[in-house]
């Protein structure tokens, strides 16, 4: 199961594993009870994990990095229904939070969340884009490009002097147009 196809539906608990999305929403199945089901974007919003950030004191940070700052403490998860407990947890594992403008709420549904994630043993990691090769381009001064050389054929003198005479005549232009105009009665 692969961290990038996970999302968080509002209006259910728990993350689901996007298996197959639709135009009028997506069959999801929960990492709680494995279930299957189909999900309407009507009533329901979708939110990829990878897309979710948390804000800090100073620039907002992706919720991978809130993960793996909880992967890499020593500290014991609290209890998800203890805001106290989970916040002073957030205080110790993650202090460049921003504890005004992240809600309770939003710290227990991380730390429930991060639950899930190594219940189920999935890879927190955001997908690497494939790097653009950046091609080197050397820039040259514009030149007027070189003329060709081209080899005239010879042609009899009897063409070229009929070809001369065409070539003298004055081009019609094509009459124009004209729509007549109604006369006033």
């Amino acid at each position: 199961m692969e961290y990038s196809k996970l999302v968080a539906v509002s209006g259910l608990p728990g993350l689901f594993e996007l298996l197959n999305s639709k135009t009028d929403g997506a069959i999801l199945r929960s990492l709680d009870d494995k279930t299957t089901r189909f999900v309407s974007t009507r009533v329901h919003n979708f939110s990829h994990l990878e897309s979710i950030e948390i804000y800090t004191v100073r620039d907002n940070v992706n919720l991978v990095d809130i993960f793996n700052a909880m992967e890499t403490s020593t500290e014991k998860l609290p209890d998800d229904k203890n805001a106290d407990a989970v916040k002073k947890y957030f205080e110790k594992v993650y202090p460049d939070m921003d504890f005004d403008r992240v809600y309770a709420s939003d710290m227990k549904k991380m730390v429930k969340w991060f639950a899930v994630l190594k219940k189920n043993n999935v890879e927190i990691k955001l997908t690497e884009l494939p790097e653009e090769e950046e091609e080197v381009v050397e820039e040259v001064p514009a030149e007027k490009p070189a003329k060709k050389a081209v080899a005239k054929k010879k042609e009899p003198v009897a063409k070229k002097e009929a070809d001369s005479d065409i070539a003298e005549a004055p081009a019609k232009k094509p009459a124009k147009k004209t729509t007549p105009k109604k006369k006033a009665e």
